[in-house]
């Protein structure tokens, strides 16, 4: 009894870590979740998981690199888990903010570099923006800041943690293409 105790209430608290926003992005590392549940944080984040299926919701955890098969202690401690819906909405739900015009943009800067192999020029995604919609460039800037794109020193474009997370590519891209 006194153990399921414990780990109800390091359940709460990372729902509380994941959930809840502290920093500019969603989520927790795992270092973060390591530090404040223990070195048994998987455990927890896989009892939080069981809990939130129920909702309709998941626990997802990307890593820095595409996709490691094995994770070591060492890629879990730098993953990012935060937690997304299991599926789309039903309906049409409201964007959370976002213009229509700055969905627009990240759509096509998520093709873009989808179908040329993961990395694109910035400058190419850029001048095709500029033709097609206002106020494209703090867009672009506004994608990598949350995570959605990544850059490199080199003025490349790349998918980013969140796109690779909160987005199935290969079925965006298949909607695309229909």
């Amino acid at each position: 009894m006194r153990r399921r105790a414990k780990y109800d209430v390091k359940v709460r608290e990372a729902a509380m870590l994941l959930l809840f926003r502290r920093h500019r992005l969603p989520g927790a590392k795992g270092w973060e979740l390591r530090k404040r549940l223990g070195a048994d944080y998987h455990h927890v984040v896989s009892l939080l998981n069981d809990y939130l299926d129920k909702l309709g919701l998941q626990v997802k955890t990307v890593f820095e690199d595409e996709e490691v098969e094995k994770p070591t202690q060492r890629d879990l401690d730098r993953a990012r888990f935060f937690v997304t819906a299991k599926s789309p909405p039903l309906t049409e739900e409201k964007l959370c903010g976002w213009r229509i015009d700055d969905v627009a943009a990240l759509a096509i800067a998520i093709s873009m570099i989808a179908s040329k192999g993961g990395r694109l020029g910035r400058r190419e995604i850029e001048n095709f923006l500029k033709k097609k919609l206002p106020s494209w460039r703090a867009n672009l800037d506004r994608f990598v800041q949350q995570g959605y794109l990544n850059e490199d020193g080199e003025g490349n474009l790349q998918l980013g943690w969140r796109t690779k997370a909160e987005v199935d590519v290969r079925s965006f891209l298949d909607l695309l293409i229909k």
